[in-house]
């Protein structure tokens, strides 16, 4: 049994090192060993804005939208409550207490809807994530998903 165990190691182990490529140049002739990971601009982004379609004039919020809350309310809690509380205690991601107040409602927006180009670039969020330790998923949540998200994050904090 150990012979068996010894020679399948010999086989397998050179077939992960093939299957990584081994450090060799990969088709276009780039060295895949020891490459770090490109450099983000983060000098035309701005952090009140966020990086996506939202801006002032597509984000409009009023008076608390009670039925939309309502909705935000089911779509968190199948896609964010897993991972945030509504309180301000961190769980996997931070709590969303407080949130509509630190952040505008585009940015929200912006985020939630894709949050990888945020993170890469906004120094808050990088910032965030030393602390949760784990990177948001994007949710692929649809525009109105979003922005009934966005109205219960407001309810949560208070919004009338």
């Amino acid at each position: 049994m150990r012979k068996k165990t010894i020679l399948l190691l010999m086989v397998v182990l050179p077939l992960f090192y093939v299957a990584c490529n081994g450090g060799k140049p990969n088709a276009s002739g780039e060295n895949t060993e020891n490459k770090e990971a490109p450099k983000t601009e983060t000098s035309s982004y701005d952090p009140t804005r966020g990086e996506g379609k939202y801006d002032a004039s597509n984000v409009t919020v009023g008076p608390l939208d009670a039925a939309m809350a309502a909705e935000g309310k089911k779509v968190s809690e199948t896609k964010c409550l897993s991972c945030h509380k509504t309180t301000d205690e961190k769980l996997v991601g931070p709590g969303w207490h407080g949130v509509t107040t630190r952040h505008t409602p585009h940015w929200i927006m912006n985020f939630i809807t894709n949050p990888d180009p945020m993170i890469d670039k906004d120094p808050k969020m990088q910032a965030q994530l030393e602390i949760c330790l784990v990177r948001m998923p994007n949710q692929n949540l649809a525009e109105k998903e979003a922005r009934e998200i966005l109205e219960y994050m407001r309810e949560n904090d208070g919004a009338k």
